[in-house]
């Protein structure tokens, strides 16, 4: 099993595929600060379960769309734990099905935001400290949407799961020398979430697994285990990465 060393901070950690990062890397000898905005009764029963393992663990609050309240919350996850080692960028949402013709300026930005824009603000807040200690890991969270477009009416997150790619690839030539590694995970179909249960209807949901040459879709914990790696030391000279996790749907 993969050891993980340091503090990881996961937003959007109370649910899905959060959740199972957060746990994981826990469980993996991480010290783990659980972000979440409204789901506190999850977060806490994630810091509830790595306790119980002997993983130090605690949950904190913030809007990561808003500049003040990302600076609050790493001020206050650095205070608790001395550091931020390891920072998966995981919160984002589809928010709604929207065609083009049906997609109004602020809903864009609304999309924009919760997936591009607290992904940039974590890093920048983050990024100085990875920086003058020579050290960190940050693992950003794209989707397949990203290469293929994504389903009905989910144009404005696919194209905000690309702009998580190129930030990726942007970040890694620029912190890579400092000691930090950039890297992302783009999931494809992954079950046991509440994404696709709100989004996607079941008998749509069974037939884009039928495109999976497994067969099955994927689960959280086959996402998380490949972000443990990623945190770990035996992914030490990998940065500006994309792995895809989508069991065969789209290879390149």
């Amino acid at each position: 099993m993969t050891s993980v060393k340091g503090v990881a901070l996961v937003t959007g950690g109370g649910a899905g595929l959060g959740r199972a990062c957060a746990l994981t890397l826990g469980e993996r000898g991480a010290r783990v600060a659980v972000h979440y905005i409204k789901s506190r009764e999850g977060a806490e029963e994630v810091v509830a379960a790595l306790k119980a393992k002997g993983a130090e663990a605690a949950s904190f609050q913030a809007d990561v769309t808003k500049s003040a309240e990302v600076t609050s919350m790493v001020e206050a996850v650095t205070a608790q734990f001395g550091s931020i080692d390891i920072l998966v960028n995981n919160a984002g949402d589809l928010i709604a099905r929207k065609p083009l013709l049906e997609m109004d300026e602020a809903f864009f930005h609304a999309v924009m935001d919760v997936n591009v824009t607290s992904a940039f603000l974590m890093c920048r807040a983050v990024g100085p400290g990875m920086v003058s200690r020579k050290h960190g890991v940050i693992i950003n969270m794209s989707s397949l949407a990203a290469w293929n477009g994504g389903g009905s009416g989910a144009g404005a997150y696919a194209t905000a799961k690309g702009a998580i790619l190129s930030l990726t690839k942007a970040l890694a030539k620029e912190m890579s020398p400092h000691g930090v590694r950039v890297n992302c995970v783009a999931p494809g179909l992954i079950g046991e979430t509440a994404f696709h249960g709100r989004f996607t209807a079941p008998a749509a949901f069974e037939n884009a697994a039928k495109g999976v040459l497994f067969g099955r879709a994927g689960t959280p914990e086959e996402v998380a285990t490949v972000v443990a790696f990623l945190a770990s030391s035996d992914s030490s000279f990998l940065t500006g990465e994309i792995i895809e996790i989508n069991g065969g749907m789209n290879m390149r």
